[in-house]
């Protein structure tokens, strides 16, 4: 199928999105993508540089005409998120994504597609190979890490950089011109646990929670759609207020930047409540059904008897320690911004949750446009971890980028929208996190804007791009060059 999409226009773009879409290219482990760019420059002719982390820099003088036009920073992020349908046999390590078309949008087999950030990823690289595109000087950077931590913006040396202007082409709805993004914390529990010898008077019950959504944690967090940790430490809440039931290990979420989609945990049930609970989890287990009909009409969530090699379980404190913790973090949406009208300001999501062998765990990506109110979050899952008797760590801590609605390049950018498509683009902040704002602090007095194509379901297997707007983001991105 992946000749269909060559086929598509423009040529150039989904042929270069083939092209990096059959190298896999997952968050922290780029060297082989970051290799092949580097040559893609040098292959050109043009200067081209790897630094120590990986990210990308590549350098094109201006086209005749254009050399006293101020250098254009274009930047974009190699890695892209890897998730799959469980059912879905791949492996991101060693395959390309099978792109397929589905009517107007192009989408992958059971995986995510990578559109978030390969279409701007193919977009530079067709500029940086063209022979008839009119441009000033450019600096294409391409940067590793985005998904997982921002490190690769966080590593770059700005005095490699002479461009004023940046155009990030990161942005997922083709009507949108971005000049502003929420900043963002990764927050960790950590806690051990007593286990105690698994008895025989009982059974073993596993939970499923499996068929949500998910979605980015960031642009969908707002859209009120279930996150499988939190779905499951409601049930097994339940469950542990039955003095013979036991955990034995819970399980769900991959990514922090990914609302989770699938979870998982296994109980032991003795046999003298087992029947009050199965009734109990089952009426609780409907009513969540109910709840969430219209937003998740795939959700799954099973009871079954399973077997298990482990001959341990969670004593009955800490397992209630643990859920208790799991049940209280605040998830989802924490304050909409009073500035920005339907901006989220801050957010949390609990993403991933792991308890086994002695060890229990909870990671977190809070979100906030505003520096005070993401360090609210933060201490806020903080009090509450420590009330459950888990240590925490903060990582990865990244700034927003604050909205500057003078900016130079947005008069540039409206003007050259309404032009071409003969209506007002919408200005808007996002509460993802985009590159931005750390190119900014690493690259003084910049001038920075994002925009980019329709994709919907980013970081997850849903994920796609609209195959027109792609064509509408590559006639906008041309005719800017043009305006500079």
């Amino acid at each position: 199928m992946n000749s269909q999409i060559r086929a598509l226009s423009p040529i150039k773009i989904w042929n270069y999105f083939a092209d990096i879409n059959a190298i896999p290219r997952p968050s922290k482990h780029e060297e082989r993508i970051s290799s092949y760019m580097l040559a893609f420059g040098e292959n050109l002719g043009l200067e081209s540089h790897i630094d120590d982390v990986g990210n990308i820099i590549i350098k094109k003088p201006a086209t005749k005409g254009m050399e006293s036009a101020p250098t254009v920073i274009l930047q974009s992020h190699l890695d892209m998120v890897h998730q799959k349908n469980s059912d879905t046999d791949f492996d991101f390590g060693s395959q390309g994504i099978e792109m397929v078309i589905d009517e107007e949008w192009v989408r992958a087999k059971g995986t995510t597609l990578g559109a978030d950030n390969g279409i701007g990823v193919a977009a530079i690289m067709a500029i940086l190979a063209s022979n008839d595109i009119a441009h000033p000087s450019l600096e294409a950077l391409f940067t590793i890490d985005e998904e997982t931590g921002m490190t690769g913006a966080k590593s770059l040396n700005g005095d490699w950089f002479e461009g004023k202007i940046l155009l990030n082409l990161d942005t997922e709805e083709d009507d949108e011109i971005d000049i502003g993004c929420a900043g963002g914390l990764d927050v960790t529990a950590e806690k051990n646990y007593t286990e105690v010898d698994l008895v025989t008077n009982g059974k073993i019950v596993e939970i499923s929670i499996k068929g949500l959504i998910g979605g980015h944690s960031g642009i969908d967090i707002d859209k009120g759609r279930a996150n499988a940790n939190k779905l499951l430490a409601r049930i097994v809440f339940d469950a542990i207020q039955f003095d013979g039931v036991n955990i034995i290990s819970m399980e769900g979420g991959s990514l922090r930047n990914a609302i989770p989609r699938e979870s998982h945990a296994i109980l032991h049930i003795q046999n003298d409540v087992f029947g009050a609970c199965n009734t109990a989890l089952t009426t609780l287990i409907q009513d969540i059904k109910t709840e969430f009909s219209l937003i998740e009409p795939n959700l799954s969530i099973s009871l079954t008897m399973s077997l298990t090699s482990s001959k341990k379980m969670v004593s009955k404190k800490d397992g209630i320690d643990i859920v208790n913790t799991i049940f209280a973090a605040h998830n989802g949406v924490f304050r909409m911004s009073p500035d920005v009208a339907d901006l989220v300001e801050a957010s949390n999501n609990v993403a991933k949750i792991n308890v086994k062998e002695g060890k229990a765990s909870i990671l977190c990506l809070t979100r906030s446009s505003v520096e005070s109110t993401k360090w609210l979050v933060a201490k806020n899952l903080e009090a509450v971890f420590q009330l459950g008797g888990f240590d925490v760590s903060f990582s990865g801590d990244y700034p927003g980028w604050a909205p500057n609605k003078n900016s130079q390049i947005l008069q540039v950018l409206v003007e050259s929208y309404k032009t071409l498509f003969k209506s007002e683009p919408k200005v808007v902040a996002c509460h993802a996190g985009l590159e931005c704002g750390i190119i900014g602090s690493k690259v003084h007095g910049l001038d920075m804007i994002s925009f980019g194509p329709t994709i919907k379901g980013a970081h997850s297997p849903d994920e796609k791009v609209n195959i027109a707007s792609v064509q509408k983001f590559w006639d906008l991105l041309l005719f800017v060059l043009r305006k500079m």
